[in-house]
């Protein structure tokens, strides 16, 4: 059983469900694994470190969390906005593979 106050069940002034601070917790250390484990030429791992950013944003103004740990989530948030601006972006200069297929000429 979870401690009581570990979920915001309460919706807040403007009717909005936080999400659980463990769960948003367990997502974002989900994804610094999956961006540790990543190649460097991975085409995600721009993607993964911009939801980084957003989920250290929401963490770091979550309600349930201490002033203290929200003001290390922003210092870790201001770390991967670095990261995540150096890192390539996954975009249109990939080169197509043969199972790609041709788009239709004409779209009904």
């Amino acid at each position: 059983m979870h401690p009581p106050g570990n979920e915001a069940r309460d919706p807040d002034e403007d009717g909005v469900h936080l999400p659980s601070v463990e769960a948003l917790t367990a997502g974002t250390l989900a994804l610094m694994t999956g961006y540790a484990q990543a190649a460097a030429d991975c085409p995600n791992r721009s993607l993964m470190a911009r939801k980084l950013v957003s989920n250290l944003f929401f963490l770091s103004g979550h309600p349930h969390v201490s002033p203290l740990m929200r003001n290390m989530l922003a210092n870790l948030r201001t770390r991967w906005q670095l990261a995540a601006e150096a890192a390539p972006m996954a975009g249109p200069d990939r080169q197509p593979s043969p199972l790609w297929h041709a788009a239709p000429v004409n779209v009904q």
